[in-house]
């Protein structure tokens, strides 16, 4: 595992892509905030990292997990974004990131943004996957909308390209699964990473966000694994 990603090698012709996976503040970078928010979502896609080793070792394949926390960097954003570097997520202020001077913001996109995705560029590369799967999670409910649930268990996201989304939906629909069709918020607004490798290529791609809550601890990892796996794989096999 480097500073940037940890590796899990695979011979399934699926790369699974996990941008918010790791809490991790790397030494030298102080966000100035309490300790217990990095175990909040605005610093870690809860259980998406458990869920990925868990998919990946069912599905055989290939994946790449994000080392350190959004509140770092987010991985899931171009490099020019206002937000790559978040000063206020979700109501909460990051003292440290407000206070960032541009050569320090710079040397944090060149040591981790940069070679987090040169890292996807080249595995694409060398293993030309079928499909690209993109993992993350989302909260019941954001801190500051507190009255705005989000019912779906599970979310599909997609830009333009829908061709996995539109094969998965409905199996995930008949299998009982509560699924938002762009929801809890849309692809086209939030697909960075995969409109810069996936999109740009015309390589289709399956982007999944999971209730936080259905994945907080190992029976839920496991269990949602368990459901997921068998669809990820007949998308693979369908868009061959």
């Amino acid at each position: 595992m480097s500073e940037v990603a940890e590796y899990i090698d695979g011979n399934a012709p699926i790369l699974l892509i996990t941008d918010h996976a790791s809490n991790h503040v790397p030494p030298g970078i102080d966000l100035d905030i309490p300790k217990a928010l990095l175990n909040d979502h605005i610093a870690v896609d809860i259980g998406a990292g458990p869920l990925s080793r868990a998919l990946a070792a069912r599905l055989g394949c290939p994946a790449i997990l994000a080392g350190v926390s959004r509140l770092v960097v987010d991985f899931n954003r171009d490099d020019d974004a206002p937000n790559l570097i978040p000063a206020v997520s979700d109501g909460y202020v990051i003292p440290g990131n407000a206070t960032l001077e541009e050569s320090d913001r710079a040397q944090r996109v060149a040591r981790f943004w940069a070679p987090y995705h040169a890292l996807i560029d080249g595995k694409i590369g060398a293993l030309q996957p079928r499909l690209l799967l993109s993992v993350h999670s989302f909260t019941p409910r954001l801190a500051s909308s507190p009255d705005e649930a989000r019912p779906w268990q599970i979310g599909i996201l997609y830009n333009e390209d829908d061709r996995a989304a539109r094969l998965a939906i409905p199996m995930l629909v008949a299998r009982g699964i509560v699924t938002g069709d762009n929801e809890p918020y849309s692809g086209v607004q939030l697909n960075a990473t995969m409109n810069r490798h996936a999109e740009s290529r015309g390589l289709p791609y399956l982007g999944i966000e999971v209730r936080q809550d259905l994945i907080g601890d190992r029976p839920g990892v496991e269990l949602w694994a368990d459901r997921l796996a068998p669809v990820i794989a007949d998308v693979a096999a369908a868009l061959a």
